[in-house]
């Protein structure tokens, strides 16, 4: 029996790369223990304009010089919801798929109110992921006992959840200490983002590195 597991921060509307790891493993940890980083992908991405990329960033609560935790970072207002909605729908409203995909995400951003970062970016994720034909269970780090290290605290996850396989990201070569995974019994393999084929957008040029909802509102259920 094997198991493939991810473990990742949560992102805010991320780009199609993100959900493809999703897609490719057996369970998907969101790994929102890690502290917050600022101006990152936690609570903002970019959707493709006609003026070229535009940032839509959630506004959060920062808090001292230690910082905090993605999973205790608190959305200081529900002011941004509006304001993002308008923009995707300013941007997205000659898109093949606008009516479609609106079904989708306008309750999202008019009815759903969030407190955390964390609840909101799930949320998303599990919405989005459905629509794709994701099945793959999404659990929490906090769902886990966790430890030291960095590396030692993604192993330990990993054995608490039965897997065989670690799913990385090629940019954790880095400081990912193979050598405990394999001691763990558990292979590395390292995600491979590259060859994604180019899709038909609005406006000039071609973006592959901007959120999920652009390709959502081009391609729909081809997506």
């Amino acid at each position: 029996m094997t198991k493939k597991i991810a473990i990742l921060q949560s992102n805010y509307i991320p780009w199609k790369g993100y959900f493809d790891m999703i897609s490719s493993v057996d369970e998907f940890v969101l790994y929102d223990d890690m502290q917050y980083t600022k101006n990152d992908w936690r609570n903002r991405n970019t959707i493709k304009t006609k003026n070229g990329l535009q940032w839509l960033t959630i506004p959060v609560v920062t808090k001292g010089k230690f910082g905090q935790t993605i999973r205790e970072t608190q959305i200081s207002n529900n002011l941004w919801q509006i304001k993002h909605w308008k923009s995707i729908c300013q941007n997205y409203r000659k898109s093949k798929y606008f009516d479609e995909i609106t079904l989708l995400l306008e309750p999202l951003y008019i009815q759903e109110k969030y407190l955390t970062l964390s609840q909101c970016n799930r949320k998303f994720l599990e919405f989005i992921g459905d629509y794709l034909g994701i099945d793959t269970k999404i659990s929490n780090s906090w769902d886990y006992d966790l430890v030291e290290g960095k590396s030692e605290k993604l192993v330990n996850i990993c054995l608490q959840a039965g897997a065989t396989e670690y799913v990385s990201g090629p940019a954790a070569k880095e400081y990912l200490d193979v050598n405990l995974f394999e001691d763990a019994g558990i292979k590395v393999t390292w995600f491979d983002y590259s060859g994604y084929p180019k899709y038909e957008q609005l406006w000039d040029g071609f973006a592959h590195n901007v959120s999920i909802v652009d390709l959502l509102f081009n391609q729909g259920v081809k997506s």
